[in-house]
């Protein structure tokens, strides 16, 4: 086994290598750069390189950097974690030329398989069940049209190289397929330095499964079983669980007997993941393989009781596998969720910002794989993704339901983040009831809001924890006028019945308070229906509340400003407004003010670097039109125009770098 190794990453996965490696012994050593000198990965290892400027270019991707990194530290490998450089062949060769181990398969693999046209062949020849289509690159519109005419539309063009949904676009019709090629070719030829693009039919609404393989020098190859990742926004995965629902003990076999048997062809070791599309009567395609460990591998961990990384690190040095197929068992159920800095009411546009407030759930069954902590500062530079949250339990609702309060409990603030939008996609009834697709969210979701609205019941715990809260504060002040200074749900809480008007976005709650003399127990009626409360813990600093309702316990994260109490519960997120029955008499009647933005400029919605302006000055343009391309953590997000005009000025240029709230172009 190794003495040290470097981690060629940075953010959660870098803590993630880092803990396995404290548990065996290894020492670590991380890398940074300038934008990362105060991360949780830099703290937590061993030792710390700085490898160049805050740009991925500089820093992450400088290979010669990162392997001079490891020389000088005297290490003896490197893991390359997932992204950046986990895929890039001329780094694994470059890692086996300094004379150092590459924690993951060999080059000539990677090159392989992380080639699509390549993989796909490769598939075919191991016997794995491949989506028709076209296999070479496209030479050109006219190639790809009589292509589409013989396997029938809609089809999907797909880059040769790279993955996460770049450079893809779906064709229903011929008339279609001239821009979207060209489209294709401009974005990944940008991405991946390679503008090949090949052509396949495209499955509607298919669910995305995996099988997680792992394979040692010694030829042995094993499965562990698959992870639902249907649940996807920008083709990139936010929500995965293990198993599936849609796999039952003979598909699953079949799927991991193909997957082992591509590995065994391309002569694959280390982790790397097999992913399928399934169709609507459960046959399963070859889709690609990601040569590296992925982002969801925590939940095949919580199912199999076994260590990714830790399988990874022996298998890199050397040893045989410790076990083989008949040993893998899966034993309940586990979901992941991927929280992000983005915002879901704008199109998912990444977010930036310092933590000024951290709190993870803990639990038994909670896991929570993070990069982030109080002070850490979120740039434009890098992925998006803080953090994991993983849950297990003895089925699918046991895990779901451990997630779900797992989620009310953690508590990040600083920056916008996807929290609460995951969590209303794992409350919401399709989610229950394991009705999964990758158009899942386009399906019942629009925006960040699920199509079919909150129905009012599912406000009533919120409502009434606002109601609680605002009464409790307003004690404690009263009381602490008082010579003698009582504490919040302390001794001195007055029984006296409490009447309040409770009002959200659409809704108004009549809420009756009743309470103990500790304080403690309350006696609570919202809209007349009768409701028992414990309140056993309030944590101010964190802003974070869990009552016990009806037996029930519920978490909640709040914010308070006086009368304004900010709840956040179950993906739902609501500013509660409190007043006393005489208040709300007079507030009722009063005029609702509306707020409304001037339309003639166009605001940056993030920070980043301006890579396109669209328009000019005298051009007529529509509100919905993009009109400037700004890139933020590895994403290129179109800014659209607020409104029907004629620009008369573009403020901005390509190359440039803008705040959130900067002017992008001016209108006449």
């Amino acid at each position: 086994m190794f003495d040290k190794i470097l981690i060629a990453n940075r953010g959660e996965i870098a803590v993630r290598v880092i803990r396995t490696c404290k548990s065996l012994g290894i020492e670590t050593v991380a890398v940074f750069s300038d934008a990362d000198r105060r991360n949780l990965h830099v703290q937590l290892a061993d030792e710390a390189v700085w490898i160049g400027g805050a740009h991925a270019q500089d820093s992450y991707l400088y290979i010669r950097k990162v392997i001079d990194a490891a020389l000088s530290s005297d290490c003896q490998a490197i893991h390359p974690g997932y992204g950046f450089l986990s895929e890039n062949h001329e780094f694994a060769k470059a890692v086996e030329l300094a004379d150092l181990t590459f924690i993951g398969p060999s080059a000539e693999t990677i090159s392989i398989m992380g080639d699509k046209i390549t993989s796909k062949n490769m598939a075919i020849k191991a016997g794995v069940p491949v989506i028709s289509g076209h296999t070479n690159n496209l030479v050109d519109a006219a190639e790809a049209i009589n292509i589409a005419a013989t396997i029938g539309y809609p089809v999907l063009l797909k880059p040769a190289a790279g993955g996460g949904g770049k450079g893809m676009r779906i064709v229903h019709k011929p008339e279609e397929m001239d821009d979207a090629l060209a489209s294709c070719r401009q974005e990944t030829k940008k991405a991946f330095g390679d503008d090949r693009i090949f052509l396949e039919r495209y499955i509607p609404s298919p669910r995305h499964v995996e099988i997680q393989i792992i394979a040692d020098n010694h030829g042995h190859v094993v499965h562990l079983g698959e992870r639902e990742c249907s649940i996807q926004r920008r083709y990139q995965k936010i929500i995965e669980e293990s198993p599936s629902l849609g796999v039952g003990d003979e598909l699953r076999a079949q799927m991991g007997t193909a997957a082992c048997e591509l590995a065994r062809r391309v002569g694959y070791t280390n982790a790397g993941t097999i992913e399928y599309v399934m169709d609507a009567d459960g046959r399963f395609y070859f889709l690609e393989m990601n040569t590296r460990l992925q982002v969801e591998h925590p939940v095949t961990e919580m199912v199999t009781g076994l260590d990714l990384v830790e399988l990874q690190l022996r298998v890199a040095a050397g040893e045989p596998l410790p076990i083989t197929q008949d040993d893998v068992s899966i034993k309940g159920w586990s979901i992941e969720a991927r929280i992000c800095a983005e915002d879901p009411e704008k199109g998912f546009i990444p977010a930036t910002g310092m933590v000024t407030r951290y709190a993870e759930p803990k639990g038994k069954q909670v896991r929570v794989d993070s990069g982030v902590h109080t002070g850490s500062k979120v740039d434009v530079y890098y992925d998006s993704l803080l953090a994991k949250v993983i849950c297990f339990g003895k089925d699918r609702e046991e895990a779901r339901l451990m997630l779900v309060d797992a989620l009310n409990g953690y508590h990040i603030e600083g920056m916008r983040t996807n929290l609460d939008f995951v969590n209303a996609i794992l409350t919401h009834q399709a989610f229950i009831e394991g009705k999964l697709s990758t158009g899942f969210i386009d399906a019942y979701f629009e925006g960040s809001l699920p199509i079919t609205g909150t129905a009012p019941e599912s406000l009533i715990p919120s409502a009434l924890a606002a109601a609680l809260i605002y009464h409790i504060r307003t004690v404690a002040v009263r009381e602490s006028l008082r010579p003698m200074v009582s504490q919040i749900g302390g001794k001195g809480t007055s029984n006296k019945l409490h009447n309040y008007m409770v009002r959200s976005e659409k809704e108004v709650f009549d809420i009756n308070l009743e309470g103990s003399q500790s304080g403690r127990y309350w006696k609570i009626k919202v809209n007349g229906k009768p409701h028992t409360v414990e309140t056993p813990k309030f944590e101010f600093y964190r802003r974070r509340l869990k009552l016990n309702i009806n037996g029930d316990f519920q978490r909640f994260r709040t914010r308070i400003n006086r009368r304004f109490i900010y709840m956040a519960h179950c993906g739902v997120c609501l500013t509660f407004e409190i007043y006393t029955p005489k208040e709300w008499a007079v507030l009722k009647y009063m005029p609702v003010n509306v707020d409304k933005e001037p339309e003639n400029v166009l605001f940056c919605p993030m920070p980043g670097l301006v890579v396109n302006v669209l328009a000019k000055k005298g051009d007529r343009v529509f509100r919905g039109q993009s009109l400037a391309i700004i890139e933020s953590m590895k994403m290129e997000s179109g800014v659209a125009s607020p409104c029907d005009g004629v620009v008369s000025q573009a403020v901005v240029k390509p190359g440039q770098a803008v705040e959130a709230g900067d002017v992008l172009i001016r209108f006449e």
